[in-house]
C-alpha cells in the first residue's frame, strides 16, 4: 500500500489544507498527508475550516506553508488542487492534477460555496485512498 501523499494548492489556506486533513480523517491514520502552498498565505480560510469541521475532519490547526523539496521527494503522490498552482517540480515525480468546481462563478459564495468544494474534494479523497490502499 502506498502510504503518502502532498496536496498543493496556491495558497495552502483552503483546498490542500482540506485534501490532507479529509485524507486524514478518511484514511483512519492509514495514509499520511501533507499539504503546501506555491504562494502560502497568511492564515487559513475560516470558511473552509468550519465547512470541514461538519465532517469530523479537522484544519483547524493548520497553517499555510510552502513546499518541502524533502517532502515531494518523500511522498507516495503529489496532488495539485486547482488551476492556480504551478509547482516546478523534477520531472520524475508523478502529478496529477485536480481541476474542481468552483461556485463562485456561478454565484454561489458563503457557505453554501464551501461546502460544494468540500463535497467534491472529500469524493476524489476517498477515491484516492481507496487506490491507494490496494
Amino acid at each position: 500500500m502506498a502510504n503518502s501523499v502532498l496536496f498543493i494548492c496556491s495558497r495552502n489556506a483552503g483546498k490542500s489544507q482540506m485534501a490532507a486533513a479529509l485524507m486524514d480523517y478518511i484514511s483512519a491514520g492509514k495514509i499520511t498527508s501533507y499539504s503546501a502552498g506555491t504562494n502560502p498565505g497568511t492564515g487559513i480560510n475560516q470558511e473552509s475550516v468550519a465547512s470541514l469541521a461538519q465532517t469530523g475532519a479537522d484544519m483547524s490547526h493548520g497553517e499555510p506553508k510552502g513546499i518541502d523539496p524533502k517532502v515531494v521527494e518523500m511522498v507516495d503522490r503529489v496532488v495539485i488542487l486547482g488551476t492556480d498552482a504551478h509547482p516546478q517540480l523534477d520531472p520524475s515525480v508523478a502529478v496529477e492534477r485536480w481541476v474542481t468546481y468552483e461556485p463562485s462563478e456561478d454565484g454561489i459564495t458563503g457557505a453554501e460555496r464551501m461546502n460544494i468544494i468540500r463535497d467534491e474534494i472529500a469524493e476524489r479523497v476517498r477515491g484516492l485512498f481507496h487506490e491507494m490502499e490496494k
